[in-house]
């Protein structure tokens, strides 16, 4: 990417997305001490329909509570072609998450029902959209999904979309890597971020570093998770390393010093600096910037 002056939002850590069941107190608490850059409390899959209820009131008071530090916070709301839904999103936008987290988003009409249930709850403009991409449909009209202007984060739902694509998840995910890509176009299109996601097998660390891997590659902001043993290969995979960070602090010293010499041609360990590089370079020291903040928040926080 080469943003030369990239927002707030745009530089916000989302390298590990970490799902946790907002009907399981023992896990809210948990989520207070694990070092995701983000939590989805969900309120859907993780959730059986007699608890659905009081996981809506648990979420609500985990958003409010203040014990989860600078960790961004998100509530995953049932559909609205559930019982739950409508209701799940007025409480969620009440409580001022960062954003609601929507399933099986299809369309722009359908996000137009969500943003006027939160604006009638009260929700501050704020208060975000995270889409998930789980079906074909919503694959297919991913750039207008994208364009919403309440839309601040694309979530890819790897295992709807493999099931209704009756296609297999596979090591590589060749299958998926066409309609990933799709989407990935469509959120930079947009500006907004987009994350993967997840990884089923926590038995398989290997298989999960490849994929965190294949997904940063791709260009993916961090990946949606569904235990914390997976938080910690996720944050590294997704950070500049310390090598990614002296590199691009040579390559703006180098480009900074030809301007002032007045030299056209740039060079550095004998590849020729352009203006993306250097563009490039920016982001990275920005990025591991704001993940050192975050990671400072953390140590400060008395959870």
């Amino acid at each position: 990417m080469t943003d030369t002056n990239p927002t707030t939002d745009d530089l916000r850590p989302r390298r590990s997305v970490l799902y946790m069941p907002a009907a399981n107190e023992r896990a809210l608490d948990k989520a207070k001490t694990i070092p995701a850059d983000a939590v989805i409390f969900d309120l859907e899959d993780a959730v059986a329909p007699d608890a659905k209820v009081d996981a809506r009131s648990r979420a609500v008071a985990a958003v409010r509570s203040g014990e989860y530090g600078a960790r961004e916070l998100t509530i995953r709301c049932n559909g609205l072609d559930t019982g739950w839904g409508s209701d799940d999103i007025a409480a969620a936008g009440a409580a001022s998450p960062s954003a609601v987290v929507i399933p099986k988003v299809d369309s722009v009409t359908q996000l137009a029902e969500v943003s006027s249930i939160l604006d009638a709850a009260g929700a501050p403009a704020e208060v975000g959209i995270w889409a998930m991409i789980e079906t074909p449909r919503a694959v297919l009209d991913v750039r207008s999904i994208a364009s919403h202007p309440r839309v601040s984060v694309l979530v890819m739902g790897t295992n709807d979309l493999a099931k209704e694509l009756r296609a297999p998840l596979v090591a590589d995910r060749h299958p998926l890597v066409p309609h990933l890509a799709t989407a990935l176009l469509a959120a930079r299109e947009a500006g907004i971020a987009i994350l993967d996601g997840v990884y089923n097998d926590v038995r398989d660390a290997e298989g999960f570093a490849a994929e965190c891997r294949q997904g940063m590659e791709m260009g993916f902001d961090g990946k949606t998770l569904i235990h914390p043993s997976q938080v910690g290969p996720a944050n590294e995979t997704w950070a500049p390393s310390p090598d990614d960070v002296e590199h691009a602090r040579r390559v703006i010293a180098a480009f900074d010093e030809a301007v002032a010499d007045g030299r056209g041609v740039v060079t550095v360990d004998g590849r020729m600096i352009e203006n993306l590089h250097v563009d490039n370079a920016r982001r990275t020291l920005a990025v591991s910037s704001a993940i050192e903040a975050l990671a400072a928040d953390a140590e400060s926080s008395p959870n």
